[in-house]
């Protein structure tokens, strides 16, 4: 389990819905809560983080478990030290007005998709969606126009630029790991926000922790 607030109501059902025996592990950035005492816990404390948008914990868990696969990420590092270096407004010029953003990636990308658009729609009402790139042509394609973006993760499927490019879309991609790209999604975020005069850290109707009656 994934839990970063640790009451999240649905996670602590589901732990105690498992049978006796099952093992079960639960990463979780808050000390003292309720998920930690029911798996084995891997507390990530340092990286808990005041804004409801969730994006130091998320990015950091995803780290970890690509760690834990034996994955080196010295260069995914570096490539997010250099993301950190730009000026936003300029590198992202092309995606900071689109009036509607859709994410593609494929593998781990494609999950890395869904969650891009979800940072935009949480932090700045953005209308954004996300699919496995393989699927794009076969439909969202249609809703590609001139002041719309594809925001492409990781590596480009053959000819999908060139199709998209045929709308009048904007096209954004780098050859960079689609975690470092996910940084640059985290400063657009900002940048949209702050164009707007929200609040990209405590957006409308939502709480750090989704607890039911």
């Amino acid at each position: 389990m994934i839990c970063r607030s640790g009451t999240t109501t649905e996670v602590i059902r589901a732990l105690r819905a498992l049978p006796a025996g099952v093992p079960r592990t639960v990463i979780c950035s808050s000390p003292g809560t309720p998920v930690l005492e029911l798996a084995d816990p891997i507390l990530i404390d340092a990286v808990d983080e005041r804004s409801v948008v969730q994006t130091r914990f998320a990015t950091t868990t995803l780290a970890i478990l690509r760690w834990l696969f034996g994955e080196d990420l010295t260069p995914v590092i570096a490539q997010a030290a250099a993301v950190l270096a730009e000026d936003p407004a300029q590198a992202l010029a092309g995606v900071r007005t689109a009036e509607q953003i859709s994410f593609v990636g494929m593998g781990f990308a494609a999950a890395l998709a869904d969650e891009a658009g979800l940072k935009l729609r949480e932090s700045c009402r953005a209308w954004t969606e996300g699919y496995l790139a393989t699927e794009y042509r076969h439909g969202p394609i249609s809703i590609a126009g001139p002041r719309r973006a594809v925001w492409a993760l990781g590596p480009v499927i053959p000819g999908l630029a060139d199709d998209i490019a045929a709308t009048g879309a904007h096209f954004e991609h780098r050859d960079i790991d689609p975690m470092a790209d996910l940084v640059r999604v985290h400063r657009l975020c900002l940048l949209r926000a702050a164009d707007q005069g929200l609040d990209p850290d405590h957006p409308r109707g939502l709480t750090r922790s989704v607890i039911l009656g």
